[in-house]
């Protein structure tokens, strides 16, 4: 199953993830190739050109203000990736990514829509705070304190706290982060994004299996939503429900639905 930590098995997933935001970091420092990252992280084209693909992109945009930094963000990336990953598997560890980075990105555009609209200042770079790595590292955080709320996490490597309070520190980092670059809609995107991956994982019940899935859950609000079609229909047309399963009194019969 894994462990958290650099020790034991590496997902090729997980490297794939680190080799593109690797690569995209490095395009950005050479002229001939920096349109790539520009095109693809989340920017304000999304919706003022139609530029919708980078609703999905951007999170594998790498981004920094320094090589040094770039490096310990993917370290801790990769520390809890490769933990999410081994609970998860593959399918559900590219859902929730998806799942999370886009309501996230989606929330934060339309902040920026509101904001532009109402003509209330916004930050000179809106989303500069939920962009590439930071994002991945948001979800994977968040996903493992909900899973794990009773496991310790070294903040700064030295710094004990429990996992489930890595929920609130990382909305605290990202207040931080906007208080310093007034980036409005990239701190509601963070916090959304954190929001999603701790739903997606409680639906699950854990990373490792849990008690009801989405598919289960999907089952169940479509069961609701037939039974309701049914009383109606009986209220309308005066049809009479005998269930067929309610005891050996029953009558049977082909009549009997």
């Amino acid at each position: 199953m894994g462990g958290f930590g650099l020790a034991g098995p590496a997902p090729r997933d997980v490297l794939i993830i680190l080799g593109v935001l690797f690569v995209t970091f490095a395009l950005r420092f050479f002229a001939s190739t920096a349109i790539v990252p520009a095109v693809l992280q989340l920017t304000p084209r999304v919706w003022t050109q139609g530029w919708v693909w980078q609703l999905v992109t951007y999170p594998y945009i790498g981004t920094a203000g320094s090589g040094l930094f770039f490096l310990l963000d993917l370290l801790i990336l990769y520390m809890f990736a490769r933990d999410v990953y081994f609970g998860l598997y593959r399918k559900h560890f590219w859902r929730m990514i998806l799942w999370s980075s886009l309501g996230g990105a989606l929330a934060a555009v339309l902040v920026h829509v509101l904001l532009t609209l109402a003509g209330l200042p916004w930050a000179p770079a809106p989303f500069a705070i939920m962009q590439g790595q930071w994002m991945l590292t948001a979800i994977f955080i968040a996903a493992f304190a909900t899973a794990h709320s009773d496991a310790t996490i070294y903040l700064f490597f030295f710094l004990a706290i429990p996992a489930r309070w890595m929920l609130w520190v990382e909305i605290l980092f990202a207040f931080m982060a906007f208080l310093f670059s007034k980036d409005l809609p990239g701190f509601v995107g963070i916090c959304a994004a954190v929001g999603l991956s701790y739903l997606y994982v409680r639906s699950n019940g854990s990373l490792r299996g849990g008690r009801r899935s989405l598919r289960e859950m999907r089952l169940r609000l479509e069961k609701w939503w037939i039974q309701r079609k049914l009383d109606r229909a009986r209220r309308k047309r005066g049809f009479k429900v005998i269930p067929g399963d309610k005891g050996p009194n029953v009558r049977k019969g082909p009549w009997v639905n």
